[in-house]
């Protein structure tokens, strides 16, 4: 396993890649509430058609990350981390420019297309965070990438909804400034943190398509069986995009408002415990432990979402669900354990792709389910069932990391 770096680079390089991330999520973030809008004015105003180009939109944004993230990943082990997050970052912010100025949906969606490249970055930053930090360390560090998913997921949306309401390309134009900005920084700060003498002789076509990055995967049966956690709990955290402004509006009547102030609870309580629990919550209970308390809490969490009757007993269960966020820097940092840094890139690479896979099975997964079970031939009146659909996937998720991650130490 690779030694972490002089403290100091080690420190400067570790306030990049959460900058790098924040920044990432942010500029995603940024144009969360305008983008649909965009869409509609290319559709002549036909919301239905707009409706069906921007699911279309969302499931190439994952396939693309899907194919993306292990080339990405295996470039990083070739050539090093420096140079793929570096051109990844002026890559997303030039895209944007390019989708600030799309004249046509074609053009739009040719952008998106670039923006899935652009941000299979997070590969590469997971590699990066298992270069340069001493593996008891890690899920800290990993909560701390959490925080910056949920700051970013917080604010995003709140400058775009203001910005969209001035010129609906102005939070475009802000988020390339976003990248671009990163990128300069970057260049400045950013050390290399795979020294020549651990990288990969070649890159590897074969683990650069990701079913050969799940061939890969097989190779290591504990990260296997940790993988099979990652792409449960992923699935099920689509549940929140697919359905939940429906359901809320159809269980309690939330209009936009009650739902923008949810999803902001939503991701405070996410910035809580990744950026102040997970680091206590690893040192006290070990990496295995606080997976499962995570895993644990989220069926919890999603169990009562599914059938909270009343808006009171469903806010209750937002601190509850929010534990959730403790499982996956736990999981990241028992993957980075079992495996060296010649194959880190490539590892996370294929993680990326399994998660790219579920962005695209989740949407119409739960968005069906939603359907069927509100319809006028549903078997049985039941809102909730998305939520009760992710329990259960967390649930197998918690199953699996019961049985195959390693004890010792736990």
């Amino acid at each position: 396993m690779s030694q972490p770096a002089a403290n100091p680079r080690r420190t400067a390089a570790l306030v990049f890649i959460f900058i790098t991330v924040l920044i990432d999520v942010l500029s995603f973030g940024v144009i969360i509430p305008v983008l649909p809008h965009l869409v509609e004015e290319f559709t002549g105003g036909d919301l239905a058609s707009a409706a069906r180009w921007v699911g279309i939109f969302g499931m190439v944004f994952a396939a693309v990350q899907f194919v993306s993230t292990p080339v990405q990943g295996a470039l990083s082990d070739r050539f090093g981390r420096r140079p793929v997050i570096l051109v990844s970052c002026l890559g997303l912010g030039l895209d944007f420019v390019v989708m600030a100025l799309a004249t046509s949906l074609p053009m739009l969606l040719v952008a998106r297309i670039i923006s899935g490249v652009a941000s299979a970055s997070f590969t590469t930053a997971n590699a990066y965070i298992a270069d340069v930090t001493p593996p008891e360390k890690r899920a800290k560090s990993y909560g701390m990438i959490g925080a910056a998913f949920g700051l970013g997921f917080v604010v995003g949306p709140m400058i775009g909804g203001w910005l969209g309401g001035i010129d609906l390309r102005l939070p475009f134009w802000f988020a390339a400034g976003l990248a671009l900005l990163n990128f300069l920084y970057g260049l400045l700060v950013l050390p290399e943190s795979l020294p020549p003498g651990r990288r990969t002789a070649r890159f590897d076509i074969a683990h650069a398509n990701p079913f050969g990055a799940v061939a890969l995967l097989r190779q290591y049966p504990q990260v296997f069986a940790l993988a099979a956690v990652v792409v449960l709990a992923n699935l099920a955290h689509y549940v929140y995009p697919s359905v939940f402004v429906l359901f809320a509006d159809y269980r309690f009547g939330w209009g936009p408002t009650e739902v923008g102030w949810v999803l902001a609870a939503v991701g405070v309580m996410s910035i809580i415990v990744n950026a102040l629990l997970v680091g206590r919550a690893v040192r006290t209970l070990g990496e295995r432990r606080t997976l499962l308390l995570g895993l644990g809490c989220g069926v919890a969490g999603f169990a009562v979402y599914g059938f909270a009757g009343t808006p009171w007993l469903f806010l209750a269960a937002l601190p509850v669900s929010a534990l959730w966020a403790l499982a996956a820097p736990a999981t990241q940092a028992l993957i980075t354990r079992e495996v060296g840094a010649e194959v880190q890139g490539r590892i996370q690479g294929a993680l990326m792709s399994l998660v790219s896979l579920a962005g695209i099975v989740g949407p119409l997964l739960f968005a069906n389910v939603f359907a069927v079970f509100i319809g006028d031939d549903a078997p049985l009146r039941l809102p909730g069932a998305p939520w009760l659909l992710a329990a259960v996937l967390l649930g197998t998720g918690f199953l699996v990391g019961w049985r195959y991650t390693p004890r010792a130490g736990a």
